[in-house]
């Protein structure tokens, strides 16, 4: 029965993206061609039908991993709605409007997702996750995925599984346009270091470059931003890309320009829930095959002036 309603599923969601690539829909996302779009609609049931089968031979060898049946993502989205978790403060990544539209890269991948899943957009309630939240999220069966600037690491994959890469940032470092003393990572001995609860690149700084940084945490950066603007700290440490949006937004502001980590961004989602995952995998290398990937980066991020890299391998 269980595995019925997944095969449901997945027909459904080849359906819906054959069915949006015929209308020309897909959000700012649309696939360049019908040949394209089909081949990524066929991937993508092909896909997930293998993910159906991984999960029932991951259960058995993990001995409590979700089964395909229970995959939470793919149930809700059987039913036509999903909760998905993004942040509300990030320009270019995800951002919520005065309007109450939500736009970025994130917001773009999580839409795409979705589609491919069997869920139109506009049933897409999107839900804020704060760094310090995303797991607690995930784990109370608040949200059914996460696509927030989240960072693959082996402690969080202690209680989440991640899909992905769908990017990769390097951590860097936003100071004010006239600062000059601040170059890198270890020339903030002495200096004011902010960034967000939850987070920990302002710590590795302090433990790997500048053992003297003083660190002041927010909990959000918007308020780092804001602390920046107004001289209370001397630098903010995230991700280029999640800088470069700020940077973007806030003139007087610069990104250093000394990336110092890989960052790869993955799609969290319940701990054990491998249908889910391999269904999200198929999706992030359809959205890379069919140019939405890029053409999304373009749309959001491109304006910030940000080098946009090569896409990722999601699943490798």
């Amino acid at each position: 029965m269980r595995l019925r309603m997944i095969t449901t599923a997945i027909a459904g969601a080849a359906a819906a993206a054959l069915a949006l690539t015929a209308c020309g829909g897909g959000g700012s996302t649309a696939a360049p061609g019908t040949t394209s779009a089909t081949t990524a609609a066929q991937s993508s049931t092909s896909a997930a039908a293998s993910g159906s089968d991984g999960a029932t031979s991951s259960a058995g060898d993990t001995g409590g991993s979700a089964a395909a049946g229970d995959s939470k993502v793919l149930s809700d989205a059987a039913s036509g709605k999903l909760v998905v978790g993004i942040k509300f403060d990030q320009p270019g990544l995800g951002l919520k409007n005065p309007d109450g539209s939500f736009s970025g890269f994130d917001v773009e991948v999580a839409k795409y997702v979705g589609q491919k899943l069997g869920v139109d957009p506009a049933n897409i309630e999107f839900k804020e996750s704060k760094s310090a939240e995303r797991e607690g999220l995930i784990e109370r069966g608040e949200v059914d995925y996460i696509v927030a600037t989240y960072s693959i690491t082996d402690t969080r994959k202690e209680k989440v599984n991640f899909a992905g890469p769908y990017f990769v940032a390097a951590q860097d470092l936003l100071v004010q346009d006239s600062n000059t003393d601040i170059t890198g990572p270890d020339s903030l001995n002495g200096k004011i270091l902010c960034s967000v609860t939850g987070s920990t690149p302002a710590q590795k700084v302090k433990d790997q470059y500048s053992a003297d940084a003083a660190l002041q945490e927010f909990g959000t950066y918007t308020e780092c931003v804001e602390a920046l603007r107004n001289g209370a700290v001397d630098a903010v440490t995230t991700d280029n890309v999640i800088l470069a949006g700020y940077a973007a937004q806030s003139p007087g502001l610069k990104v250093v320009g000394q990336g110092f980590s890989t960052e790869n961004y993955g799609i969290g989602l319940q701990k054990g829930d491998t249908a889910g995952t391999e269904a999200i995998n198929a999706a992030l290398n359809a959205m890379i095959a069919d140019g939405s990937w890029e053409k999304a980066l373009q749309d959001t991020v491109g304006a910030s002036g940000f080098t946009l890299p090569a896409p990722p391998t999601p699943g490798a």
